[in-house]
């Protein structure tokens, strides 16, 4: 098996797998509870929790685990939205964003915000000068992703947090950092921005945890009420197996960062640049320099449908995506690629490759090979 659809989901690290294992036979304690198999669990998320804050270089206590990055981005920007709401209503995001922003940008549109939606360019990525232009002094809240899920682009979050501080230093900001986190480069405190969610399942960890950094600074209200736990943020009895297997793919990742990095860019450029040489009337969306994910590259094949060419590999037991798993399974059209201005005819054609420290050169060859040899004989049966 060759799997290419490493932004979906990853697979878990042999040593997350046996952690939580142990954890599941051994730490089954409630870490609410005052015995010792209680005390015991605590101490496990604790040291989950600092294995994270030390890898974004941010505080522990600026740490809370949720159940993903689709509910990190809901407290973080509900959070903040209904904080800020006395002071005005305007909130600015971008095109091209993940769906778990999207719909609350359409929730609060619903009910009387004003929400200006950032164009992007060629390949994602947005105007400063527009953004610069956006910002009011009615702005609460500026929420843009770090890496593009489908394209890959890396928005200069640096820069943006910048331009917010001098036009308007009482707007806040918020990241989705869900493809950012573990594969760019960002130091937390560094950036001043003040709220940035992460997930386990992209990291080679479990799925169904995620994390949400917020800067303690802020006192926000929680968007869901029970017993206090993640110090009133997210009450709920914590996933414990999932939050020690976390903080072990956080641990790992951490010491293997550079390394797999170089590893996977590697792949990348070579992958796109042997299919631009070898594979007709194609156009790569996503750039093969260091503007855009390693991990990530977006083709459209002309005159090839995308669902058609993905089961094409996966009958060889290759396996790709044509647009981001939260929405690959709906009827409408990636809302990335028509920002990023591509015709129907291109967006039909897409495929995403994802890859990761897993791949091998060999996979890649072999990938290349079977990718050429479906989109020949997939236009020659469209051509008849």
């Amino acid at each position: 098996m060759i799997y290419l659809d490493n932004c979906s989901t990853t697979r878990p690290r042999e040593e997350v797998v046996k952690i939580m294992y142990e954890s599941m036979m051994d730490d089954f304690g409630n870490p609410s509870s005052l015995h010792r198999l209680g005390m015991k669990a605590e101490k496990r998320i604790k040291e989950a929790r600092g294995y994270i804050a030390e890898y974004l270089n941010v505080d522990s206590n600026e740490i809370y685990f949720t159940s993903g990055g689709t509910e990190s981005n809901n407290i973080a920007i509900q959070s903040f939205v209904n904080k800020m709401a006395k002071r005005g209503k305007h909130i600015i995001t971008t095109k091209i964003e993940h769906p778990s922003v999207l719909n609350i940008m359409k929730y609060y549109e619903n009910n009387n915000f004003e929400v200006t939606y950032l164009n992007v360019d060629d390949y994602g990525y947005i105007s400063l000068d527009e953004l610069r232009n956006s910002i009011r002094d009615d702005t609460i809240l500026v929420s843009i992703m770090h890496v593009n899920n489908e394209i890959g682009s890396i928005q200069p979050i640096l820069e943006i947090k910048r331009v917010i501080k001098e036009v308007n230093p009482n707007t806040l900001s918020h990241v989705d950092g869900v493809q950012g986190f573990g594969k760019i480069d960002i130091s937390l405190k560094a950036s001043g921005i003040d709220s940035y969610s992460f997930s386990g399942h992209k990291i080679h960890g479990p799925k169904g945890i995620g994390g949400l950094f917020i800067d303690k600074k802020h006192v926000i209200t929680p968007i869901v009420f029970g017993g206090n736990q993640e110090r009133g943020l997210r009450s709920g009895t914590e996933n414990l197996p999932g939050i020690i297997g976390f903080g072990e793919a956080v641990r790992i990742m951490a010491k293997k960062y550079n390394e797999e990095r170089k590893y996977v860019f590697k792949l990348k450029e070579y992958f796109g640049n042997r299919v631009k040489e070898e594979i007709d009337d194609i156009r790569l969306n996503t750039s093969l320099d260091n503007n855009s994910s390693p991990y990530i590259l977006n083709i459209s094949f002309r005159n090839v449908r995308g669902e058609v060419l993905l089961h094409y590999l996966e009958d060889k037991d290759i396996y790709v995506s044509t647009s981001s798993a939260c929405s690959s399974k709906g009827t409408d059209k990636s809302h990335v690629l028509k920002s990023i201005g591509l015709k129907n005819e291109e967006i039909e054609g897409t495929i995403r490759i994802c890859f990761s420290y897993e791949n091998t050169m060999e996979d890649i060859d072999y990938a290349i090979d079977v990718l050429k040899e479906s989109v020949t004989e997939i236009r020659q049966i469209i051509m008849r």
